[in-house]
């Protein structure tokens, strides 16, 4: 009987790791009725390990804690990887596109910081990304803005990866070349 306990409290530790949150923003809606109005709230959260996993969710209910917690499950559940290049930057300059939402993502030098504006910014930072350039060019929505951004993350692939589906070394896809590569012009 003490065993089985244990297994359920080692478990219970490693089931959940830490987690960022970030509220993005909180829509107050009402719906008028015979007595009055009844409000409801929607929540819009981000989620991330600060280690390249990100995702985003929202909830509604009659409360704004309730929608919080309902929005934080589905950012939990619909997570990504993203790969970055030495764990702070992009590995290339990417476009996104949900909706009229475009955003343009870039890769930027170490010491940059995060240039981008609300939305984007919480991606970024719960994402883990130290260095990076973004621009909204479309809807300035937030649920558009997060949508096209996390459409761009997605599409985003590390040249590793590239390499490997070529059948190539990952200085071939970066186009880096290597001593044989300039004695063999010579």
């Amino acid at each position: 009987m003490a065993r089985n306990n244990d297994r359920q409290d080692r478990g219970a530790a490693r089931e959940e790791p830490e987690f960022l949150e970030k509220l993005v923003g909180i829509n107050r809606v009402a719906k008028v009725v015979k007595g009055g109005r009844r409000f409801g709230f929607a929540a819009l959260v981000v989620v991330g390990d600060g280690r390249g996993r990100a995702g985003f969710g929202t909830g509604k209910a009659r409360e704004v804690p309730e929608a919080i917690r309902k929005a934080t499950e589905g950012a939990k559940r619909n997570m990504v990887r993203v790969p970055l290049r030495d764990g702070r930057t992009l590995h290339h300059d990417i476009r996104g596109r949900y909706g009229a939402g475009r955003v343009l993502l870039r890769a930027a030098q170490a010491g940059t910081g995060i240039i981008a504006g609300g939305p984007m910014r919480a991606v970024f930072e719960v994402l883990g990304v130290q260095d990076v350039v973004a621009k909204s060019i479309g809807s300035s929505n937030p649920h558009n803005m997060i949508k096209a951004t996390f459409a761009a993350l997605t599409d985003m692939q590390a040249p590793r990866s590239v390499a490997q589906k070529r059948g190539k070394r990952v200085g071939d896809i970066l186009g880096k070349r290597g001593g044989d590569d300039q004695a063999a012009a010579s």
